[in-house]
């Protein structure tokens, strides 16, 4: 699939190549964490193979229409937001592309959530819902790459927060909470990595594994996408250094 059948993307068979990462990454995380993932694993089989037939809503289980609209809305959510952390050289070209994708995502993400009885929506943070001493967290970051680690480092806190919590899986809030607050620290130069709590430690090394679901979207679609490519390297480079 090349980046202009992406965009042309409507159904959910289009997409099943975009969730399944996702898909693999709550898995992983919650895995590598210790926490309780149930069926998970099947689940997320069964919702590959109903997206890739076409089906939604009462033609699946219901925990499977959970699972991939709580998935696609995540991604859905993520993109403008992620962009206003970014110089305004990289948020403006791409916000027109980031908001055509939210609005495809959501398309497909409405028929499964159509068939599930509750389902939130996510919000993600902005720069200026991130303060140190009463200013953006992001002020205190210059380099490019720097502030883009920030950005994923809030963020896919965020995104793994919500859908594990929309798919039943028990995620300590002190550890979400504790996670937040010396990752700001870290980034903002008031915490050296050394002193980050084990267990913080632990799981931002394994959310920054999202370098594998950028290249697994990249290849998938054989997009061959130079700005996946630096979202992918510096996810690799602040994992590396998370792990120590």
């Amino acid at each position: 699939m090349t980046v202009l059948s992406l965009l042309r993307a409507r159904t959910a068979a289009d997409f099943a190549d975009w969730f399944y990462p996702g898909g693999e990454y709550l898995l992983r995380v919650a895995e590598g964490m210790g926490f309780y993932t149930g069926d998970l694993a099947g689940l997320l089989d069964e919702a590959d193979t109903a997206m890739r037939a076409g089906r939604t809503g009462a033609d699946v289980a219901p925990a499977v229409n959970r699972l991939v609209a709580a998935d696609l809305y995540a991604d859905a959510a993520f993109g403008l937001p992620f962009l206003e952390w970014t110089p305004v050289w990289y948020e403006l070209p791409l916000t027109a592309p980031v908001a055509y994708a939210e609005w495809r995502l959501r398309r497909v993400a409405d028929r499964y959530a159509a068939a599930v009885d509750h389902l939130s929506v996510p919000r993600f943070s902005r720069p200026d819902d991130v303060l140190v001493r009463g200013r953006p967290a992001v002020d205190r970051v210059s380099a490019f790459a720097d502030r883009f680690a920030l950005a994923d480092a809030i963020l896919h806190l965020e995104w793994f927060d919500y859908v594990a919590a929309e798919c039943g899986i028990d995620v300590p809030p002190g550890l979400v909470a504790e996670t937040r607050e010396q990752t700001v620290g870290y980034y903002a130069g008031d915490l050296a990595m050394d002193e980050l709590d084990p267990h913080v430690r632990r799981f931002q090394y394994l959310l920054f594994t999202d370098d594998e679901w950028v290249r697994a979207v990249d290849d998938r679609y054989g997009l061959g996408s130079s700005l996946l490519s630096v979202w992918e390297h510096v996810c690799r480079r602040e994992r590396e250094r998370f792990a120590g």
